[in-house]
C-alpha cells in the first residue's frame, strides 16, 4: 500500500492521549465496545482549559444607625438620659431627634416624672440698686448640668439699666425658667429667659391703677403666668392695696396692655391701721396667696377668673409669717410649711368629715440628724432652719449662720416632701433674698401642643 503521509487528526495534548491508548487495543479487543469509547474519550477536564464564571458576591447588607430609629424607640432611649440637661444636648444632635420629642406630650411628661426640672443654682437679690448675683449648683456627676448653668446669661447683661453703677433692677419672682425684674427708677418690668437670652420689656400699670384706692396705696410684687398653650406668651399680674380692699391689674404679652379690674371688697380684720398689712404673695399652681401680717388668714388670687377671696390660716400660725412659707407640693396642691427647732411641719389644704375646707396638719418631720450628717457641723453653729420657698414638692431651706454672724456662711439645702430625702446645696453667706432657679423646658421642645 502507498504510504499516504500521517496526518495529526487531532492536536496534542489530545493526540498524545490517543496513542497512549491506541498501544491498549489488543488488550481492549475483549471489552464491551462502550467501555473501549470511554477508555479512548479524554478526560473532561482535558477537553476545555474555558475557567468557570466567578461566583457573584454577595450584596453589601445596609448600615443600621440610631438614624434608622423610628421616634417610638428613640424616645424609650430618651428616657434612659440622666437629666433635662442630657436631654437637651441630645435633642439639639439633629432636627429628627428634636422633632420626636416635640412631638410627644407623652413622653414629655413621663420623662419630666422621672426627672423632674433640675435646680441650676440660685439667684440673691439685694435691697438698693445692685444687679442680682447667682451662685450655681456644681454636680460633677452631672457634666450637662453644669454646661447648661455656663451657658445661662445669669449677669443678665442683655437687660439694660439707666444707670451702669446702678441698673436698680430687682427681682420679684423666679418662674418657669423666667425672671420677673421690676425697675422702680425706670418705672419698667422685664420678663427674661437666662438660658434662652429672650427678653421682653413693658412699663408697669398706669397711674389709674391706684386710682380710687382709699388710704396709702401699697404696691405687691408682681407675679409672672406663663401658658402651657401657648409657650413664649405669658401674663404679668401686679396688685395694690389700700386700708382694706385690694386691686389687681393684668399685662398681657399678646395684647401688650394692661387691663385694670375692680376693688375687691373688704379683708377680714381690716382696716388694723397697719400701712403694710399683708406679706410677701407665693404662686401656687395658678393661684396668688398672700398672709395677712396680724390676722390668721390669707388673701387668695385665682388668676383664671381674677377675683379674690378670703380663706382660714391654722391659728398658732397667726402672725407668724416668718416661720412658714406657702407653696405647691408635687401634685401642685397648695401647702404650708413651718420650720422650727430643725423640725418641719408641713399642712395640707384637705376637705374635713364635714365637707368643709382647712389646713391640716400632715406631718411633722424631725431633721436634727439629717442636717448634722449633710453639713457635718453642730445644731449649735446652725442655729435653725429658714424656709426659702416650697417648688413642686420641693423644701429649700437655710441654717442660720449669717443670722447670727453676717460673717459666718450658712448652709444652703433641699428636702424633698416625697422622698424625706434632705440634700445640701452649697455653702454661702445669707446676704441677700434668695431665688432658686429651676430649669424649664426650652420652648423649642415644647412647641405649641402643650407643656410637659
Amino acid at each position: 500500500m502507498k504510504n499516504m503521509g500521517t496526518f495529526d487528526l487531532c492536536p496534542s495534548p489530545q493526540k498524545a492521549h490517543l496513542e497512549t491508548n491506541l498501544t491498549r487495543l489488543p488488550k481492549l479487543a475483549s471489552k464491551p465496545i462502550c467501555r473501549i469509547v470511554s477508555v479512548l474519550q479524554p478526560p473532561l477536564a482535558m477537553a476545555s482549559r474555558t475557567p468557570p464564571p466567578p461566583a457573584k458576591p454577595p450584596a453589601p447588607r445596609s448600615r443600621t444607625t440610631i438614624f434608622s430609629l423610628g421616634d417610638d424607640l428613640l424616645l424609650e432611649i430618651f428616657l434612659r438620659l440622666p437629666s433635662l440637661p442630657s436631654l437637651v444636648r441630645a435633642a439639639l444632635a439633629c432636627r429628627a431627634f428634636a422633632a420626636a420629642v416635640r412631638s410627644s406630650p407623652a413622653f414629655r411628661r413621663q420623662f419630666a416624672a422621672l426627672r423632674p426640672p433640675p435646680l441650676l443654682g440660685l439667684f440673691f437679690d439685694y435691697d438698693g440698686t445692685e444687679m442680682p448675683s447667682f451662685r450655681p449648683v456644681r454636680r460633677s456627676s452631672d457634666p450637662d448640668l453644669a454646661a447648661a448653668a455656663r451657658g445661662a446669661d445669669v449677669f443678665l447683661s442683655r437687660v439694660p439699666g439707666h444707670d451702669d453703677a446702678s441698673p436698680g433692677w430687682q427681682i420679684a419672682e423666679c418662674h418657669s425658667g423666667f425672671l420677673l425684674l421690676l425697675n422702680q427708677s425706670t418705672d419698667q418690668i422685664a420678663v427674661y429667659n437666662p438660658l434662652s437670652r429672650a427678653l421682653d420689656l413693658f412699663p408697669t400699670p398706669p397711674d389709674e391703677f391706684s386710682s380710687g384706692c382709699r388710704g396709702k396705696c401699697v404696691y405687691m410684687d408682681p407675679f409672672l403666668l406663663c401658658s402651657d398653650e401657648a409657650p413664649g406668651s405669658f401674663r404679668v399680674v401686679s396688685v395694690c392695696h389700700g386700708k382694706s380692699r385690694l386691686r389687681a391689674a393684668v399685662f398681657s404679652s399678646g395684647t401688650r396692655e394692661w387691663q385694670i379690674l375692680r376693688w375687691s371688697k373688704p379683708a377680714p380684720g381690716q382696716p388694723s391701721g397697719k400701712k403694710y398689712w399683708l406679706r410677701r404673695g407665693r404662686q401656687v399652681n395658678g393661684k396668688l396667696y398672700w398672709s395677712h401680717t396680724k390676722q390668721a388668714h390669707k388673701v387668695v388670687l385665682d388668676t383664671v377668673t381674677l377675683r379674690f377671696s378670703f380663706i382660714d390660716l391654722p391659728e398658732h400660725l397667726k402672725g407668724k409669717g416668718h416661720l412658714y412659707m406657702a407653696g405647691e407640693a408635687k401634685d401642685g396642691k397648695p401647702c404650708i410649711v413651718s420650720a422650727a427647732d430643725f423640725t418641719l411641719s408641713i399642712w395640707l389644704r384637705k376637705t374635713d368629715a364635714d365637707g368643709v375646707e382647712k389646713w391640716m396638719l400632715d406631718s411633722v418631720i424631725p431633721l436634727e440628724e439629717e442636717v448634722i450628717e449633710a453639713t457635718r457641723g453642730s445644731l449649735d453653729d446652725h442655729g435653725d432652719l429658714k424656709v426659702l420657698a416650697i417648688l413642686d414638692g420641693i423644701v429649700y431651706l437655710s441654717t442660720f449662720e449669717t443670722f447670727i454672724d453676717a460673717s459666718v456662711p450658712c448652709w444652703y439645702l433641699f428636702y424633698c416632701l416625697e422622698t424625706r430625702k434632705l440634700e445640701k446645696i452649697f455653702h454661702k453667706k445669707d446676704d441677700g433674698h434668695e431665688h432658686p432657679y429651676v430649669m424649664a423646658w426650652p420652648t423649642f421642645l415644647v412647641g405649641n401642643n402643650g407643656s410637659p
